[in-house]
């Protein structure tokens, strides 16, 4: 059996300064090669974070983070100098949710794609623009020449996007984080994105790790589902067991909040209450104060993760729905 191309055990991250937050506690999952893991969950939960720590890209000196992980046989937090800037984009890049903020305003695409490469690489400036180009051309850019050449304000939400994504991907990293990279964009870019992304990742064989909120594009995109709730992953599986037979109550709530043409006219359904303030977490489960299943089992004592069939969960009072075909 081949190790994991990424290993995280008993992640945990807390923001420190006029007041601490706990945004990751006790996180842990492994990621195969070529395999899509998708991040899922409410605003706040702790999925973002997740990316960036892989990428070492908060603050350290208001930042603690303890646990470990490693990336293709990298122990990511005890990199330093060179070594952190080599991993940055050449084993593990990002795709950022805003690429108008990702990319520098001041310089055009093919200078900061450029950059890349001869960073990691070391070529010479005309191989890395073949290089560049090449890319721009793979992630179906049009007049790929041209948008080498344009700054980042001059292309459109879209192409911004397909230009994020070649940018992460011109140094062929094993690992490439998506940080709800389709958010700001329209229905129909939106699929279009996703579907580049899955053929993309086929086509290197590379590990994807993707945030959403969007349940629909996690089905899309991912071959497994972690359901993130407080810093914690609450419930992990195929994505055909935990969109079809969820057992958290909060994967419920999610599932159930969600709207397709055939609920017109119908109440929609919401998650009651909100979420847990991060600097002042409650003693149990996170989520037992709008869990209609809560005992007090749960408002006093952490769930412990626990295997269910292929899924990990973690919820005292887990209750099978009946199957739904989707």
């Amino acid at each position: 059996m081949t190790s994991p191309l990424v290993c995280v055990k008993d992640l945990t991250v807390q923001f420190t300064g006029h007041r601490k937050a706990k945004a990751l506690n006790q996180v842990s999952f492994d990621v195969a090669q070529g395999e899509v893991l998708g991040l899922l969950g409410e605003s706040g939960s702790g999925k973002s974070v997740t990316l960036r720590t892989l990428l070492r890209l908060h603050p350290e000196r208001t930042t603690q983070v303890g646990g470990s992980i490693a990336v293709a046989g990298h122990d990511v937090l005890s990199l330093k100098g060179r070594a952190l800037d080599q991993y940055r984009g050449g084993v593990a890049s990002m795709v950022f949710q805003e690429p108008g903020l990702a990319f520098d305003p001041v310089y055009t695409i093919g200078q900061q794609m450029v950059e890349a490469i001869q960073a990691h690489e070391g070529v010479d400036t005309k191989t890395a623009q073949h290089q560049a180009l090449h890319m721009l051309e793979r992630v179906q850019i049009p007049q790929a020449r041209r948008r080498f050449d344009a700054y980042p304000h001059e292309l459109s939400g879209g192409m911004r996007q397909r230009a994020m994504i070649a940018l992460a991907l011109v140094c062929k990293p094993k690992l490439l984080l998506a940080d709800e990279p389709t958010t700001a964009l329209d229905a129909t870019v939106q699929i279009q994105i996703l579907l580049l992304l899955r053929e993309l990742q086929k086509e290197t064989g590379m590990s994807v790790i993707f945030v959403t909120h969007d349940i629909g594009a996690a089905v899309e995109v991912a071959d497994r589902i972690a359901v993130m709730y407080a810093g914690r992953i609450v419930e992990m599986g195929d994505v055909a067991q935990v969109v079809r037979q969820p057992m958290h109550p909060y994967t419920q709530g999610l599932l159930a909040s969600t709207v397709s043409a055939e609920d017109r006219g119908k109440p929609l359904m919401a998650v009651p209450g909100s979420p847990p303030d991060l600097s002042n977490l409650p003693l149990g489960c996170s989520f037992a104060a709008r869990c209609a299943q809560a005992t007090v089992q749960c408002q006093t004592e952490v769930p412990m993760t626990v295997m269910t069939g292929s899924s990990r969960l973690a919820c005292w009072h887990p209750v099978a729905l009946p199957q739904v075909v989707r």
